[in-house]
């Protein structure tokens, strides 16, 4: 089958030739029709859980996917051949992942796809979605509660700006000019261009009093820790990579909350029904093909990727 792969940590992707996947114990082997990109991919490929797990190589790359299921291992029961499905199947320890023909991945891993969007959008979703949706929650937001996300405008940040205006909150987020408008179209209730001047600034400019929540996505430990003094005592400060300081902090009733993502098929099958049902709105920005997934991975690597990126496999 066609995958894309590396060969060790650090070494350039390439599509390859590989043996297709058989699905163990409690396992599905589903034949990919869309995968999509989070920059967790390349950090993998990079070694980023070279000291957490074992790897195995030619790593195939690719997190998140949706297809149909072709097989079915022993013990696994939930979804039977032919069934749509999304979700998550890097396996690094047997060197899988969604860049192929066929992925294989433990059924609670995956979700019955979302019966009114596409394969496309429903790939597009698990990773950045599961993650936004346990930012929100944990976070503690709430109908009335104020909430500025900074970095609103990748695929963490739109899906918690939907949810968290979901939830009856008042969200605030930084966005370019060019950015307002979509913005404001997924919920948000205001914009602020941290190009024009600091982002706490301006923040307090239009509402003195503060906000209840910060879920900040990009920033370092010294510049959250400086933002931070817009949270009311009582309030939370979220970062996806490990930025919130809680000795900085806590003296000043504020509650340090560095959120990892708990996946599962209960929370994909949650945002396939808010799919459904016209509560979420997916963006992809680029589509490619299986065989131009290297030169996407290397813009994601730069920077210079916009939007979200989807492979047809």
């Amino acid at each position: 089958m066609r995958a894309v792969a590396v060969t060790e940590f650090g070494a350039e992707p390439q599509v390859m030739d590989l043996p297709q996947p058989e699905p163990g114990p409690g396992e599905v082997l589903v034949r990919v029709a869309v995968a999509a990109l989070n920059p967790i991919d390349w950090k993998i490929a990079d070694g980023m859980l070279r000291d957490a797990v074992p790897h195995a190589f030619p790593l195939v790359l690719g997190v998140d996917g949706a297809g149909e299921v072709v097989a079915v291992g022993p013990g696994a029961d939930r979804f039977a051949l032919g069934d749509r499905v999304f979700g998550q199947f890097m396996r690094v320890g047997a060197g899988g992942g969604s860049y192929a023909d066929f992925a294989a991945t433990a059924e609670e891993a995956v979700a019955p796809a979302p019966s009114r969007a596409t394969l496309m959008t429903a790939a597009a979703l698990p990773t950045a979605g599961m993650t936004a949706w346990n930012l929100v929650e944990e976070a503690g937001v709430r109908e009335g509660s104020r909430v500025l996300i900074v970095g609103a405008t990748g695929g963490v940040g739109t899906f918690a700006t939907q949810f968290a205006a979901g939830r009856g909150a008042e969200v605030i987020v930084t966005a370019r000019p060019g950015a307002a408008v979509l913005m404001c179209d997924l919920g948000a209730a205001a914009t602020i261009d941290h190009s024009t001047g600091p982002v706490a600034d301006q923040v307090l400019s239009a509402h003195p009093e503060g906000v209840d929540v910060i879920i900040d996505l990009v920033d370092d430990t010294a510049a959250l820790t400086d933002l931070s003094r817009i949270v009311r005592s009582g309030g939370t400060v979220a970062s996806t990579i490990g930025a919130a300081d809680a000795t900085a902090l806590e003296p000043h009733g504020v509650r340090a909350l560095n959120a990892e993502n708990t996946p599962s098929s209960a929370l994909l099958s949650t945002l396939a029904t808010e799919l459904d049902e016209g509560r979420l709105t997916v963006l992809i920005g680029h589509e490619t093909t299986l065989e131009e997934a290297p030169a996407a991975l290397a813009a994601s690597r730069s920077g210079r990727a916009r939007g979200k990126t989807v492979i047809r496999v």
